[in-house]
């Protein structure tokens, strides 16, 4: 097994002298063996995984900062300004194709870089906490709704999410909106007088929250979750599922989505679906529901209403 960036800097002089906190590793990232460590995970599996190791904690005390690099530019600036406020050292570790050059050569500018591993197609790097990039860390949130750097649509409502919406009158009684994301969908799900409660079921934490922010309606409940692990009983599912949680598509997570909404579905319960036109979810929506309808969608996107859930 090949040895990691930060394991590979541990060896060529990076110290770690008094308590590491892990700014948002994916599970799996490689913290084995080291002592005094703490970690913060916003979304829902890699928390659950940090928990079960027993590091999930706040930094308080830390003398060191490792940012493992998001997809999100802003949010990565975000997460470093985050860090050097708290001063100590402050280490960087991401791939290329998640902008970390761009991040060192910033920070070149305005720090003393003190190491520099690259390997693995990617650069981790560790400099003293001292002065601030001139960064643009916020978001210009779509009109009449918050939202954070480094979620889903954070600047524009998605488009496949305002197709479905027109299509959403009607519901009642219970729902769930499996990958709630900051809420758009919640918020047309609940224009329906007759839905008595709404479920947000959302992974990313920062995301929920500003669900919950934009959706002001005691019918609505953001549960932090993850979607294809969900229970309930719902006369309706409405979702916009994800197809990555990095840079490479994966069709699975949409399939998951579908197998769970059939899961949850109560017998005459109905599924609301938007998917890129390119993904291949007709065979399992077939296979998991009796009655498919296809509505009208766009070039880009296909929309689905499913019911009767084959159990």
């Amino acid at each position: 097994m090949k040895q990691s960036r930060l394991f590979t800097a541990l060896d060529e002089g990076l110290s770690l002298d008094g308590p590491l906190h892990v700014m948002r590793p994916p599970a799996g990232y490689d913290l084995a063996g080291l002592r005094d460590v703490s970690v913060e995970a916003t979304f829902y599996p890699d928390h659950q995984y940090w928990a079960a190791a027993g590091l999930i904690g706040d930094g308080a005390g830390r003398a060191a900062t490792l940012v493992v690099v998001p997809r999100s530019k802003t949010l990565a600036r975000a997460m470093i300004s985050q860090a050097i406020a708290q001063g100590g050292t402050v280490i960087v570790d991401g791939q290329k194709t998640d902008g970390v050059e761009s991040l060192y050569k910033d920070i070149r500018k305005v720090a003393t870089i003190e190491g520099v591993v690259t390997k693995g197609h990617g650069r981790l790097f560790w400099f003293r906490a001292d002065r601030q990039p001139a960064w643009e860390v916020s978001v210009t949130s779509p009109q009449g709704f918050t939202t954070v750097p480094g979620i889903f649509s954070e600047a524009k409502v998605d488009a496949g999410s305002a197709l479905l919406a027109p299509f959403l009158d009607g519901l009642e009684g219970e729902v769930a909106d499996l990958g709630a994301g900051w809420g758009y969908l919640s918020r047309a799900i609940l224009q329906n007088d007759a839905v008595t409660r709404l479920d947000m079921v959302e992974a990313e934490k920062t995301a929920l929250d500003c669900a919950v922010q934009n959706v002001d309606d005691p019918r609505a409940h953001g549960i932090w979750g993850d979607a294809l692990t969900h229970q309930g009983a719902y006369d309706a599912v409405v979702s916009n599922p994800p197809f990555h949680t990095s840079r490479s598509g994966d069709p699975d997570l949409g399939r998951g989505f579908i197998a769970t909404a059939a899961r949850i579905l109560k017998p005459r319960g109905v599924f609301f679906m938007v998917a890129n036109r390119h993904l291949p979810y007709e065979a399992d929506l077939d296979a998991r529901f009796a009655r498919i309808e296809e509505l009208s969608g766009s070039g880009a996107f296909k929309l689905f209403r499913a019911t009767r859930p084959k159990r």
